[in-house]
């Protein structure tokens, strides 16, 4: 189903758009309040935060001014016209319905990565994939997670707890080897949502 925008939020995501790709930058809330022409910041705030949960806006601490523009901030949809089979042939069924990238891959307090190597192959997750990481500082057994360890090196793997005291991090490659560590040396900065690939 396709995320709509009210004619403001429209106006509102178009000024943010305009602003970022002039001056580099998110704009403040009361910047774009001067630009659509409305004084009250809470209003504007009610309007943006409509426009993270459509998915057209994202929040990032981690960034200047705590906003971004997602890389689907045009609500387009793809048409979803079935389903296909990847063993058996099934009949082939046409639908009438949208696929929304939004409402699959955005959402709050979610940011993407690039793969790098084939430590998780196994676990369908290829050189260079692209995943989307729900930020989380917990996670539950055999999830796979971001681990942050020694607060200087970070890697995408299952997460497992050994004889209590010890985390494993547990690759997806019969060619490696599992890493042990004591708990306090890893932080669990995420845990893995969705995938993209392109060919």
């Amino acid at each position: 189903m396709r995320v709509t925008l009210t004619h403001l939020e429209k106006k509102i995501l178009d000024s943010i758009r305009s602003y970022y790709e002039q001056y580099d930058e998110m704009p403040t809330i009361r910047g774009i309040g001067k630009i659509v022409g409305i004084s009250s910041p809470g209003t504007i705030g009610r309007y943006v935060n409509s426009l993270v949960n459509k998915g057209y806006l994202q929040r990032e601490a981690r960034i200047w001014r705590g906003l971004k523009l997602t890389v689907f901030d045009d609500g387009r949809s793809l048409p979803l016209i079935g389903r296909i089979a990847a063993g058996k042939p099934i009949e082939a069924i046409s639908g009438e319905s949208e696929l929304n990238p939004n409402a699959l891959l955005l959402g709050e307090n979610r940011y993407a990565l690039q793969v790098i190597g084939d430590s998780m192959i196994d676990a369908g997750i290829h050189d260079r994939d692209w995943v989307i990481i729900h930020s989380q500082d917990n996670a539950d057994e055999g999830q796979i997670i971001v681990a942050l360890i020694d607060n200087t090196e970070t890697t995408l793997k299952y997460l497992y707890h050994f004889k209590g005291e010890f985390i494993e991090l547990r690759p997806a490659n019969t060619a490696l080897s599992p890493m042990r560590y004591t708990s306090d040396r890893v932080l669990i900065q995420g845990v893995l949502v969705a995938q993209m690939r392109t060919y």
